[in-house]
Formats: structure tokens, sequence, C-alpha cells
């Protein structure tokens, strides 16, 4: 098993699971901490979710890594893990994240959930803030009054001042709206829904 057919399945999955929600996205390889990391696949809707993909073929030695930076950022996650790795990757999880167990079958690849996750209880403002592009920040801030003399500041400080002026929750729902709206993201929508 690689990880490309568990990526086949999780789409499977997850095309069936959302294929009458018009305000679902599901997005490959989304950047993450300004592009230091990407997750495997996330999904836009009311919520940010993330999904780590580890196939038997995989080593589980990127993982504590990946759990610090995805662990601020996506309100819900979930590790897809080959029965190989199941054990050792339960471990190393903290108790809110998902798991799901990938497993060969006749029929291909089968999903066996192991453990249901719960809310993220420790997300970021300025991380959640950092996966928009400067103009994209900015528009946010325009929508609030709150761009004058910001768009010639370097991103990070236009960051930090998103991160700081609109409560969580805001901030979450706007950066989720902006997610949506991208080009790139639309027609992964609109292909998952195919």
């Amino acid at each position: 098993m690689r990880d490309s057919d568990i990526r086949r399945a999780v789409k499977a999955w997850l095309t069936v699971k959302h294929a009458h929600d018009v305000d679902t996205c599901v997005v490959e390889e989304m950047n993450v901490w300004s592009g230091s990391a990407r997750i495997d696949i996330a999904v836009v809707n009311g919520s940010l979710n993330g999904y780590e993909l580890k196939s038997n073929r995989d080593t589980l030695d990127r993982l504590p890594r990946q759990l610090a930076l995805y662990g601020r950022v996506f309100d819900y996650l979930f590790l897809v893990v080959g029965i190989r790795h199941a054990e050792k990757a339960q471990n190393l999880l903290p108790d809110w994240w998902g798991i799901e167990i990938a497993v060969e079958s006749d029929t291909g690849i089968q999903l066996v959930p192991r453990r249901a996750p719960s809310q993220n209880p420790s997300l970021d403002p300025y991380l959640i803030a950092e996966l928009l592009s400067k103009e994209e920040a900015i528009g946010v801030l325009q929508a609030f009054g709150l761009d004058k003399g910001w768009k010639s500041k370097k991103i990070r400080f236009v960051h930090e001042r998103l991160a700081n002026e609109l409560s969580l929750d805001e901030l979450r729902k706007q950066v989720r709206s902006v997610l949506k709206a991208r080009p790139r993201n639309l027609k992964a929508c609109q292909c998952e829904r195919e």
C-alpha cells in the first residue's frame, strides 16, 4: 500500500461525505507556516480540517514536527495511517486527533475509524492569519476598515494585525472564506464533486 493508494481512498471517502455540501472545498497539499509544511489534504467548510497520510511504506520520522505545526492551525486533524504504524502513531498523537486506519481489502483500501477527533484546543491566531497571502490579508483588513496605512507593511506585520484585531472566531471565518474563494481551490472543489 502506497501513499497514493491511501490518498485515492481518502479523496473518494471525502467526495461521498461532502457530495451535497456546496460549502465544502477539498484542497490537496495545502501550505502551512508560509509554505514550510504542507498537509496532504485539507477540507475547508464550516471548519478547517486537515488529513495527514502515512502509508505502511512511510516512516513516522516527520510526524512529531507535523503535529506541532498542524496542531496550531487546523480545527480538526486526522491521521490516516497504514496498519503497520497504527499503534506507534496513536501513542504519538494528542488525544484530540482523529485516527483512520487504512486497510487493504479485495475491494481496495478501506478506512477503518480508530478514534474520532475533537476540536483543537490550541489554535494560534497568527498562524491562521498566515494561511493568507499579503493581498488576501489586506483584503480582509479592508473589509473591516483596518487597512489604512498597512498596504506597504511587511507581510508578517499584516498577519499580526489581522490576528490581533479580529476575534479568533471571526479570523477563522474570514480565512476559511478566502481559502474557499481561491481559483485553484474552486476547481478542486468542483473536481471533488464530479
